[in-house]
């Protein structure tokens, strides 16, 4: 039960999926053998992380000045926008003095189009699910959590399976912050989920999860989908957590099929590490994270 599990469970997962992202499961293999990417010499991330970092100092400065912490977020979000060539804002925070940070991994066109322009849109992508987790911490009150996640998801995604993803994964994780077992964790975030009008995709792929035994990389896209949208990346990272028999094989299953490999790995390790803490993390991997120090602090001031 650890936020800094949660948060580096997350990275890594980012981290051995990033290269693979854009591949077909037969690429992966080619390129990587025939269980796919099972290592990598760094683990560098994406723009996953970098978001999940930006959302987590929002949370912080909301907290730390008593004020409304979807202000903090989405100037947060602006900040991390400026990381990706946007315009100069407040310099807020210390995230964005980080000069590891202004490298451009890969964002989403969505996330980046809409924070520049604040324009609404129909998308449902998974860029609100993927850097929801750190909102489970902002409260103990499972419908605050929610409708925060679902908060910060809008800022971005405004389709209800991009939000309500957002919402259902920031929920899990409180749950298992708290110390529930994942089944739990998962009842805890339906059952506020299926209040929301636009549920009914985002619960009908939870609910198939939840029967599925372990999939293959091929049956992953047939069942759950690529995981280019929100319900789907976190239907993949959820499955992965629940199937597999630890930490480093649950990251490789959430990995190796053929769809957004970052994100739904970055989801798969934001949950297992939220549960079971760092410590399942191999320190192989670690070692080779890309902005560990960043993590660290960034949590140690929580």
């Amino acid at each position: 039960m650890s936020l800094l599990g949660c948060v580096l469970g997350g990275a890594v997962g980012d981290g051995l999926g990033a290269p693979v992202e854009f591949s077909s499961i037969d690429v992966i293999r080619r390129q990587h053998g025939p269980e796919g990417v099972v290592d990598l010499p760094s683990l560098e991330i994406t723009d996953d992380t970098q978001m999940v970092l930006f959302t987590l100092e929002g949370l912080l400065l909301a907290r730390q000045h008593g004020v409304d912490p979807l202000l903090t977020v989405r100037a947060a979000y602006g900040r991390w926008l400026h990381t990706q060539g946007g315009p100069e804002v407040a310099p807020d925070g210390w995230l964005v003095a980080d000069r590891r940070l202004h490298s451009r991994r890969a964002p989403g066109h969505t996330c980046i189009t809409a924070l520049k322009h604040n324009e609404k849109n129909d998308s449902k992508g998974c860029g609100g699910v993927m850097r929801a987790a750190p909102v489970a911490v902002w409260s103990q009150d499972v419908r605050e959590v929610f409708e925060l996640a679902v908060g910060t998801a809008r800022m971005t995604h405004h389709h209800p399976s991009g939000y309500l993803s957002a919402g259902a994964l920031a929920v899990i994780v409180q749950a298992l912050l708290a110390g529930a077992d994942l089944p739990s964790a998962v009842a805890v975030a339906r059952a506020e989920l299926v209040r929301w009008e636009g549920h009914e995709e985002q619960t009908s792929l939870l609910d198939k999860v939840m029967g599925l035994g372990p999939l293959t990389p091929e049956e992953i896209e047939s069942e759950l989908g690529g995981g280019w949208v929100g319900e789907e990346a976190l239907a993949i990272g959820l499955h992965a957590a629940l199937v597999a028999p630890d930490f480093p094989s649950a990251i490789r299953l959430a990995v190796n099929h053929s769809g957004d490999s970052d994100s739904t790995g970055s989801i798969c390790g934001n949950i297992l590490g939220a549960r079971d803490g760092v410590a399942v993390v191999p320190d192989s991997w670690l070692s080779v994270l890309e902005l560990r120090d960043v993590m660290e602090r960034l949590v140690l001031s929580w």
